[in-house]
Formats: structure tokens, C-alpha cells, sequence
């Protein structure tokens, strides 16, 4: 796992990790996470009952296939990895994924007008969304879709999250960002050997 951005933050009292996207970070430790989103997606993790907490940001590759249909398509694959590789992080710490909620955000259309696909947002909430009832994992809360981009913030012992609506871009920052992201996911495939977590394997671990 790349090392985030770490910091303390001031008004909040509290070492904190910036992730941005592509990345991905998981804690046992009382952090805040924070991100801001526009066409990706952010799902906050946390094992309600072992304290162990984790943010992802991502956005599935703009390709034509259909991830409905097809679960094993690239962009839907590029989604999983992004869900899974947060998930195996927890795991590594201790958490126990039927412990596992979430919490989601992001999948604005910020990117519609400036040489975007209009519906990458869309499209990325409803990844997500499938994909947690697929997994099996509760979500709690969620905050999608709309025009605005979101400023999020995680509180990883309390499991809290606060949103900021950000209604007035003062650069390009963002949308600079999500552009050069979008374009390494189009240049560079995934790997085709992923390992995804194998709910098998850690059923057989829990009754240990």
C-alpha cells in the first residue's frame, strides 16, 4: 500500500491521511481520512466491531462495456480491485469482514461539458452500490450523485463522516486530477492476474 499524504490536522486534533485518486489507505489507529470527490467514488470501510477503518477513491475506466451484464468486463474488474485491495489491507490489521459497513460517496457529474463522459459519475455509484450488495456488505449511509463535488470527511474510530458540498471551484485542481487519473486508466490495462479476497477462505478463518 503507496503511503497517502499524512499530516495533522489543526482544527480537528488528529493525524489524518489525504487519500486521492487511485489510492487507497486502512488504520487501526483513531485517524481521520479525507478526500475530495467528483466523478470517482470513495467507500469508507469500517469493522464496527474490531475499530479498524479504511477509505478507497477511485473511478471505473471509461470503457463501452457493459459492467451490468458483464461482471468479469474490465471496468468492473478495475472496480473490484479497488474494493478488494481496501478490503485485504483491513484484513491484514485484523478486521473481519462480516463486521464490514459502509459508507459511500461521490459519482458527481463535474466532468460533463469539459471533454468527459457525461455519465462516469453515474456510472461509478452504481458500481459501487451493486457491488456492496453483491459482497454482502451493509451500507449505511451514502451521499451520490447531484453536480457538486464533496469534500469527505472520515472519522475512523467513531465511524462519523462529515460531507462538505463545494459549490465554487477556486482551481482546476480537482478537475485537473480526475482528468489525469481517467487517462492513466485508459493507457494502462489492469493486470490480468488480481487476486480478489476469497470470502471462502475467510469464512473458513473466522470459525477458527
Amino acid at each position: 500500500m503507496t503511503p497517502p499524504n499524512l499530516y495533522f490536522d489543526t482544527h480537528f486534533q488528529r493525524d489524518t491521511a489525504k487519500i486521492v485518486p487511485g489510492e487507497y489507505y486502512a488504520t487501526a489507529r483513531d485517524m481521520l481520512l479525507v478526500t475530495v470527490l467528483g466523478s470517482c467514488v470513495c467507500a469508507c470501510l469500517r469493522d464496527r466491531v474490531n475499530g479498524i477503518a479504511g477509505m478507497n477513491h477511485f473511478m471505473l475506466p471509461d470503457k463501452s462495456s457493459n459492467i451490468e451484464s458483464s461482471p468479469t468486463s474490465l471496468p468492473a474488474r478495475y472496480g473490484a480491485y479497488a474494493m478488494e485491495a481496501l478490503i485485504n489491507e483491513m484484513l491484514k490489521l485484523g478486521a473481519q469482514r462480516r463486521y464490514m459497513e459502509a459508507k459511500i460517496f461521490g459519482g458527481a457529474d463535474v466532468l460533463q461539458g469539459l471533454g468527459g463522459n457525461m455519465n462516469v459519475g453515474r456510472r461509478n455509484a452504481e458500481f459501487i452500490q451493486r457491488y456492496l450488495q453483491a459482497e454482502a456488505i451493509q451500507m449505511v449511509a451514502h451521499d451520490l450523485l447531484g453536480h457538486q463535488p464533496r469534500k469527505v470527511y472520515f472519522f475512523c474510530s467513531s465511524g462519523k463522516v462529515m460531507v462538505k458540498r463545494i459549490k465554487a471551484l477556486n482551481n482546476d485542481t480537482l478537475l485537473q486530477r480526475e482528468f489525469e487519473y481517467r487517462a492513466h486508466l485508459l493507457r494502462d490495462r489492469l493486470d490480468g492476474d488480481v487476486v480478489l479476497f476469497d470470502e471462502t477462505a475467510e469464512k473458513s478463518r473466522s470459525k477458527r
